[in-house]
């Protein structure tokens, strides 16, 4: 089964589907990367914060699969954001997967709270890893409005990604419309709520109807508004339950529905960006 690619800004593509590894124990991390990679997934997302970018490289080494037919995603960690950590801890990244490049390297949380609020500075650092290859796109992740004004107009250097929130029950429709706005492409993270949405009456009725479950329906519905989803789990016929949306579409109303289930803050699950200040 193909899954559709994604133009970034920058004119690379990305595939609109993938594989999260967040929360996967560094040594399960191999083997279950491994087992993506068999199912079909050929987009990975980790992070520095999730301590498994070895895992992800040695899945990547045995897998027999040629580089340029994977995209690989990692995020700097929040002790990292000065720009000689930038540079040193994206280098120390690159070591632990193996690679000699990166798809795509995320400023992982804004931190408007630390390094005196200054996360330009982190965004100029960050740019600069493109002009070698070694990080072939940037962009930011958990990024509100106002972050994303700020890192443009003070450097002019436009993030291809913004990965944040949203999924039913948190639309997050002020940062995701402010994203795509600045032609910046949204990559949802948590796109079934951690579960929550398997468990959606609405969900459930038009799972039904269409002959598939709810989590492929709340996929789904990322799939057709254009984002970017990378879904994670650690079974096998999950893995393959999530890859298996692109065999059925879901009506105009049906996309609405699910969007009218949108709680607002209520309804988010992760930590407020704009308060977030986490370093470890």
């Amino acid at each position: 089964m193909t899954v559709p690619t994604l133009t970034l800004n920058d004119g690379h593509s990305i595939p609109q589907l993938g594989f999260g590894v967040f929360l996967v124990p560094p040594e399960d991390t191999a083997a279950t990367v491994t087992s993506a990679l068999e199912i079909g997934y050929r987009h990975l997302d980790t992070a520095q914060m999730y301590g498994n970018e070895e895992g992800v490289g040695a899945a990547i080494a045995t897998s027999g699969i040629a580089r340029d037919e994977l995209f690989v995603t990692t995020k700097l960690n929040n002790s990292n954001h000065t720009p000689d950590d930038v540079r040193r801890s994206f280098d120390q990244s690159l070591t632990d997967l193996g690679l000699d490049h990166v798809d795509l390297f995320l400023i992982h949380w804004p931190l408007p709270t630390r390094y005196d609020g200054d996360f330009v500075s982190t965004w100029k650092a960050m740019a600069e890893l493109t002009a070698d290859g070694r990080a072939k796109s940037v962009g930011v992740s958990n990024f509100e409005p106002d972050h994303l004004t700020r890192i443009i107009e003070e450097t002019g250097v436009v993030p291809a990604v913004n990965q944040i929130e949203v999924h039913p029950h948190f639309g997050n429709v002020a940062a995701r419309a402010a994203t795509l706005e600045r032609g910046i492409l949204t990559e949802a993270w948590s796109p079934i709520g951690r579960g929550a949405a398997l468990e959606d009456a609405v969900i459930g009725q038009v799972a039904q109807r269409v002959g598939k479950t709810p989590a492929q329906v709340a996929l789904r519905w990322h799939i057709e508004r254009g984002d970017v989803i990378f879904p994670k789990s650690m079974h096998a016929e999950r893995m393959r339950e999530n890859f298996d949306i692109f065999d059925f579409t879901l009506e105009p109303d049906d996309v609405l529905a699910l969007s009218e289930l949108d709680r607002g803050e209520d309804g988010r699950i992760g930590p407020d960006p704009k308060t977030f200040d986490h370093i470890g």
